[in-house]
């Protein structure tokens, strides 16, 4: 049953829309002035407010700002969120404008005296779906944003990585990230740019290692028709599609030294050059790049331009392998059984004590990667509660 709040300073009022909608099977409580509502709004949860704009000591304007603002500030400092029930305001015929600057504020809807009796249910009505499906939609981010990459760990090498992901994201700064295939650098490059100013535009990633050196000038700054053999149509590359959000160069130790050529000029000077033509395209791009290589003994080789290197290394950032943070292995083995358990449709399996200690003490030459490929074949082939045993027969 939805719970209602009315606020008026004209008991006429309050009371016949109380019943109103106490008939329809509402909860309805009343307010007799600003200042007492606001109290019992903070107090309570309501479904839908109703507020008079013209009261004494609070009136409706000042009631709805404060609706709409942090409550308060926690003993830790912290606002708390605003209100987010919605607000219908009850206003007469010669304050529509100030009605009309109340919506501007947040509020849902105006009634104007005298109250219509349809025009009063059909209000109720849209404003509680309309409170629904916010809900529900917020619910929805939040499972989505659940599935989205993790940092499953509480070890002091996890926990330094974190540190330095929650101190760069928010900057402009261009970072590489390094670590062993399989402990995580992309889920690093995806937690910066969630957490930067350009978590609303794209993430673009592109694997070095997966292109053909041939085509890997075509794939990053894109290309004109004509241009080679099988380009048949114009082709925007990686950095144009990144542009206003984030690049992700993953394995950039593989790229060509052509190819670092022209991302070096790229990172110089903001802008690159579709292959086949002379126009300069400017771009406003974040590059992330990640290796599994030494890239200071590529340099050495000849492999790996310096000046590039230096371009992207301004914050480093070395992800563990799990061989480092053992005591994180508890963590991540309860994350992966409940996900595959979830993915798959079964019953949620334990690992007991036994199972736990035998994987710690294991090698993992694959890290993360590694680690849930064996849990999701313990839980495959092994009974509800896996055991030391279990490990030792399938993993």
């Amino acid at each position: 049953m939805a719970k209602l709040l009315i606020i008026d300073d004209e008991r006429g009022i309050r009371n016949t829309l109380k019943e109103i909608l106490a008939d329809e099977g509402y909860e309805v409580e009343v307010a007799e002035n600003g200042r007492q509502g606001l109290e019992m709004a903070q107090a309570n949860g309501y479904d839908l407010i109703f507020s008079d704009i013209k009261m004494p000591e609070m009136d409706g304007m000042e009631l709805l700002a404060a609706l709409k603002q942090p409550l308060s500030t926690s003993p830790q400092g912290e606002e708390t969120e605003p209100i987010e029930t919605p607000v219908v305001m009850i206003t007469g015929h010669g304050d529509v404008e100030t009605a009309v600057q109340a919506l501007k504020m947040g509020a849902y809807d105006f009634l104007v005296k005298p109250l219509d009796l349809n025009r009063i249910l059909i209000t109720t009505k849209n404003a509680l779906e309309s409170k629904s499906l916010k809900q529900e939609t917020k619910q929805l981010r939040k499972k989505i944003s659940a599935k989205g990459p993790q940092m499953i760990g509480e070890s002091a090498a996890i926990t330094h990585v974190r540190d330095i992901i929650n101190k760069v994201a928010p900057t402009e700064a261009r970072v590489l990230i390094t670590g062993q295939n399989g402990t995580g650098k992309e889920v690093v490059a995806h937690l910066i740019h969630e957490q930067s100013a350009r978590a609303h535009g794209p993430l673009v990633e592109v694997n070095c290692a997966a292109i053909p050196s041939e085509l890997i000038e075509s794939e990053l700054f894109g290309h004109m028709k004509g241009s080679f053999t099988g380009a048949v149509k114009d082709r925007a590359g990686k950095f144009e599609q990144a542009d206003g959000g984030t690049l992700f160069l993953d394995e950039i130790g593989d790229m060509s030294l052509a190819a670092q050529t022209k991302v070096l000029r790229a990172l110089q000077e903001s802008e690159i050059t579709r292959v086949g033509s002379d126009k300069a395209i400017k771009v406003n791009v974040r590059v992330l790049a990640a290796t599994n290589k030494d890239l200071a003994a590529e340099i050495e080789k000849g492999n790996f331009r310096e000046d590039l290197f230096h371009r992207l290394n301004v914050i480093p950032i070395h992800v563990p392998s799990l061989n480092e943070r053992t005591e994180d292995i508890p963590l991540l083995v309860s994350y992966f059984a409940e996900h595959i358990c979830s993915e798959q449709g079964i019953a949620l399996k334990t690992f007991d004590s036994g199972a736990i200690k035998a994987l710690q003490s294991r090698q993992w030459t694959g890290n993360i990667r590694q680690l849930r490929n064996v849990v999701e074949r313990l839980i495959i082939l092994a009974g509800p509660q896996i055991t030391k045993e279990d490990v030792e027969l399938y993993a």
